[in-house]
C-alpha cells in the first residue's frame, strides 16, 4: 500500500474554483511521494504560487482548508498542465538521489521487457548500455549518467516524459505514480 501524500506542489490556484462549482478558491497539485495529482480548497485568504509546496497530511494545515479530491490528468486546467514539466523537474532534481537509485536498481517488468524499456526513447541499446554500465559501479547522480551513457536522451527529461504519461493514463504498468 502507498502512503498518502503529506504535501503537494502547486500547480495552479483557481480564485473561484472550477467553473460550475462551489465558488471556493483552490489549487490544484500533484503530491510529492506518489505524484497523485489532487484539488485542495484554500483558506479565504491564501493565494498559492506555482510549484510552491503546501501540506496536506494529517492534523492542523495552516492554508489548506480540505482536500477535495483526486484529479485526472484531463481535469487539470490548462495552465497547470503546462506548469506541470518545471514542477517535476524540481522535484526530480530536489530528489535526485531517488531518481537515481532507480536507474541503480531498477530490473526486469516482465520477462521480455526491462524497466528501463519503459523509458521514452530507450530501447534495447540503451538499456544493455545502462546496464552494462551499471554493472561496472552504481551511477552517482544525472551527470554520472549522462557521461557513461552519452547516447541516452536526458536522464531528467526521461522521469519528466514517464512520470507525464503514467498521469495522463498511457501507461500500461506504472513505475512512479500510484
Amino acid at each position: 500500500m502507498t502512503e498518502k501524500e503529506e504535501n503537494i506542489r502547486v500547480l495552479d490556484f483557481l480564485e473561484h474554483g472550477r467553473p460550475g462549482e462551489k465558488d471556493e478558491p483552490s489549487a490544484q497539485g500533484i503530491g510529492t511521494n506518489n505524484f497523485n495529482l489532487l484539488e485542495v480548497v484554500m483558506r479565504d485568504e491564501e493565494r498559492p504560487k506555482g510549484g510552491e509546496e503546501l501540506y496536506i497530511g494529517e492534523g492542523e494545515r495552516d492554508r489548506v482548508k480540505y482536500i477535495k479530491g483526486r484529479l485526472s490528468y484531463d481535469d487539470l486546467t490548462g495552465s497547470a498542465k503546462s506548469e506541470l514539466k518545471y514542477v517535476l523537474q524540481a522535484m526530480i532534481n530536489e530528489e535526485e538521489e531517488k531518481f537515481v537509485e532507480f536507474f541503480n536498481e531498477a530490473t526486469p517488468v516482465t520477462p521480455r521487457r526491462h524497466a528501463f524499456e519503459l523509458l521514452p526513447g530507450v530501447g534495447t541499446k540503451h538499456m544493455q548500455k545502462l546496464l552494462d554500465e551499471r554493472e561496472k559501479g552504481e551511477f552517482e547522480d544525472f551527470d554520472d549518467i549522462r557521461e557513461r551513457v552519452s547516447s541516452l536522451p536526458d536522464p531528467e527529461k526521461l522521469l519528466i516524459d514517464r512520470i507525464t504519461e503514467e498521469l495522463k493514463g498511457e501507461a500500461k504498468r506504472k513505475l512512479f505514480v500510484s
